[in-house]
């Protein structure tokens, strides 16, 4: 398969690695200082497009990136707001493809099943309340993170006396979301449900971002044949 790169940071050089490993061929690397390559034949012959940027910048990478033809995988979070009825009409009514996860990691991806199957147990039981940290490395600046995002709206689906989430409530109708920000951590997420009696404790550690670029490398392969706007829910039936 060909993968064109958009944004080649640390996450970027990891899913090149993991591509070349399962004999995938990068043919088109884009970053900052080299946009103009979104008009090259080496990034129009690629089957699909793994893109993680900034939020302000993956919209729009998106964009050019179907202008092309090309398929997009993307872990950008913070452009579903503004952007996300946008991005549903273009892949619903336009014939464009997007996959699109706040997070990659199978790991992630069994933790939030997990997540999700907790949150209709504890549903049953209102002597427990539930709150959620996130820790990640200090050049993350955005919080809570994309992931814990998605897990937050998977707890309030599944919680009917949780309205919605927020981070530093005491409100009881809410769920409180809190971020860590130190070191190098790549992320930990963790749920909480406590009561009088005990204590139940779920969590997420990643030992690195190897997992989420696996993921985003698996997430491409699934996308190349599969059209639409596709999720990890769509790649892995749990």
């Amino acid at each position: 398969m060909k993968i064109a790169l958009i944004g080649y940071g640390k996450m970027g050089k990891m899913i090149e690695q993991i591509a070349l490993e399962r004999g995938h061929e990068i043919v088109s690397i884009i970053d900052i200082d080299n946009q103009e390559d979104f008009d090259s034949p080496e990034f129009q012959s690629a089957d699909v497009a793994i893109e993680f940027t900034a939020p302000q910048a993956a919209y729009g990478n998106y964009l050019k990136a179907w202008q092309k033809g090309v398929k997009v995988v993307s872990g950008s979070t913070g452009w579903m707001k503004e952007h996300g009825d946008d991005v549903r009409r273009a892949c619903s009514e336009d014939g464009k493809t997007l996959f699109w996860a706040s997070n990659f990691s199978i790991g992630v991806a069994i933790f939030s099943a997990v997540n999700r199957y907790l949150a209709k147990i504890m549903n049953q039981f209102p002597q427990y309340d539930v709150e959620m940290e996130e820790t990640h490395h200090v050049h993350k600046l955005d919080h809570p993170s994309g992931t814990a995002i998605t897990l937050a709206e998977e707890i309030v689906a599944g919680i009917d006396r949780k309205e919605a989430w927020a981070e530093d409530t005491t409100d009881p109708k809410l769920l409180r979301v809190d971020h860590i920000r130190r070191g190098e951590v790549p992320g930990i997420h963790t749920i909480r449900y406590d009561s009088d009696a005990d204590l139940i404790t779920i969590s997420h550690d990643a030992h690195s971002r190897k997992g989420f670029a696996l993921g985003a490398v698996l997430a491409a392969e699934y996308t190349k044949d599969h059209d639409g706007l596709l999720t990890i829910s769509d790649m892995f039936n749990f």
